[in-house]
């Protein structure tokens, strides 16, 4: 007796299928990064900030905003050129680790401004930092250029950490 050959199963799921999950999924990636954002949003920098001793080489306050936009944008892009290389299912650990460092990133304005704690947003920034390291070599390790995306942020957080140690130097 001859066996019939299996036949292929139709795939019924349309967003794997969609001419849109792509875009969607960028859509998705954006708007998480500005969720972390977000945080700064329920954070008052108030007086607290103003009246705090800071050094000569503090960036004016107009510079992080534009700054922090671009990088939560290629942040994105980067997560987005990653999960399109296989999704969730095959991504897990570089999407995780982005996630850990997205979470600890989202954390640090809370610590720094809500709490006027910079010694524990310079732990948080640290760990952060190390994150981001992890995340980059694991995202280029997937996409090349993925990684080379995430080198921005790694740079202006490494100057975050220098500028978070110094403001805590300066006002124990």
């Amino acid at each position: 007796m001859q066996q019939q050959p299996a036949l292929k199963t139709r795939n019924t799921n349309p967003m794997e299928t969609s001419p849109y999950r792509k875009p969607l999924a960028l859509c998705a990636w954006l708007l998480l990064c500005f969720a972390a954002a977000a945080t700064g949003a329920f954070t008052s920098i108030g007086a607290w900030y103003a009246g705090i001793r800071k050094p000569e080489w503090n960036p004016p306050a107009w510079v992080f905003g534009p700054v922090w936009t671009v990088l939560y944008c290629m942040m994105a892009v980067a997560a987005w050129m990653v999960w399109c290389d296989g999704g969730w299912k095959k991504q897990m650990k570089p999407l995780s680790l982005f996630c850990v460092q997205l979470a600890l990133n989202a954390l640090w304005t809370p610590l720094f401004f809500g709490m006027h704690r910079p010694d524990l947003a310079l732990l948080d920034i640290l760990a952060m930092w190390v994150a981001i390291v992890l995340t980059l070599l694991a995202f280029w390790r997937v996409k090349a250029r993925a990684g080379m995306l995430l080198i921005p942020y790694l740079a202006w957080v490494s100057f975050a950490t220098f500028l978070n140690f110094t403001l805590w130097r300066l006002n124990p």
